[in-house]
């Protein structure tokens, strides 16, 4: 009886404990997006400046409306009041004829007003849409974008084959060029938001859907899924790195090139350990024997932030956690745990290091 008694209080405290988690989480959730690195309030770029403007008006518009309804209806209560101290306690039922004309006229402006507001919101919505978009598109950067569960494969299209870059859960972008990033699903359907820089589109299986942006200073912007895609949707993050325009031609000859011979012993043995284990079954590296690409390519993995889409900063100690147990710290990943001997795991991590 008394373990029983223990364990029902032990799940008690559990379950107060998660509602007090999600109560915080909930209460705080209309902030996340205000402030920090994703900020739909801090527009970094063109068309997400007109995304934010019709935010803006709408947002005061409301604001207004809120504020001459709460009046509205402070008026009402108090003059109630004030009938009901003049007028008997016999109820008077004879129509008014003056107080029906003046309800009327009220009634009648407050739509009037109503249909304005919507007027000038349709108006707004209509222009801010146009000026999403530019004819520009031969100057425009293009860039497949393919939402997989649950990372970011990025393709930098290029009339020539041997230009065009693979990366993985980063997008780099010149400042001041205009981008065209043409979206697909290869599972699920995935949603596109960089806060910062665009609004949100949906990835869509099968089906190719274009999205355009730009951004008019340099930064790292932070992105994600923002349709609930499965069990690691909220570890799906991008990262937009937008530089000027003669650094982010430097990135570009860089990412172009094959990965670099293994220089060292420990870093030949680990490509040796790459090759034969099951690495090379899922990753590219170019210039070697690998060539799939059912996970992320790995050319230059060592010049990327973060593993994981977002998950953990991209480290010598993190790498080693995420090749070894992956579903520790990201469950439900379709990237098997690698079991392999402490020398060859050293010798690994030194040759995935070595790819910038």
């Amino acid at each position: 009886m008394k373990k029983a008694k223990v364990k029902r209080q032990k799940v008690k405290v559990k379950r107060e404990d998660a509602k007090r988690v999600f109560t915080s989480a909930f209460c705080l959730l209309p902030f996340a997006f205000l402030f920090g690195e994703q900020s739909v309030l801090n527009p970094a770029g063109p068309q997400s400046g007109r995304v934010n403007s019709l935010f803006r008006l709408m947002s005061y518009v409301n604001a207004a409306v809120f504020v001459l309804v709460g009046i509205a209806v402070l008026v009402a209560i108090f003059r109630k009041r004030a009938e009901r101290k003049r007028k008997s306690d016999e109820p008077d039922i004879s129509p008014d004829p003056q107080r029906e004309q003046r309800m009327t006229r009220v009634v009648m402006g407050a739509v009037g007003v109503t249909i304005v507001i919507l007027f000038i919101y349709l108006i707004g919505s209509y222009t801010t849409g146009r000026g999403l978009y530019s004819p520009a598109e031969s100057k425009a950067l293009s860039i497949k974008i393919t939402g997989h569960q649950w990372w970011w494969d990025v393709e930098y299209d290029d009339p020539i084959a041997s230009n065009i870059v693979h990366t993985a859960n980063e997008i780099h972008i010149p400042v001041g060029q205009l981008v065209k990033l043409r979206l697909t699903s290869d599972d699920v359907i995935h949603s596109f938001w960089v806060p910062n820089l665009s609004g949100k589109k949906d990835l869509i299986p099968g089906h190719e859907i274009v999205l355009e942006f730009q951004s008019d200073s340099a930064g790292e912007f932070r992105g994600q899924c923002a349709e609930f895609c499965g069990y690691q949707h909220a570890k799906m993050a991008l990262f937009v790195v937008a530089e000027p325009t003669s650094q982010y031609r430097q990135w570009a000859e860089a990412s172009m090139a094959q990965a670099a011979p293994p220089s060292g012993p420990a870093a030949v043995r680990g490509q040796q350990v790459f090759m034969k284990s099951s690495c090379s079954l899922c990753h590219n590296i170019e210039g070697t024997l690998s060539g799939s690409h059912a996970g992320p390519d790995l050319t230059h993995l060592a010049s990327r932030r973060t593993l994981g889409a977002g998950t953990i900063r991209n480290t010598r100690g993190n790498l080693a956690g995420w090749i070894v147990d992956p579903q520790r710290i990201k469950p439900g990943v379709h990237m098997p745990p690698n079991q392999l001997a402490p020398d060859d795991l050293e010798a690994l991590l030194t040759y995935l290091q070595s790819l910038r």
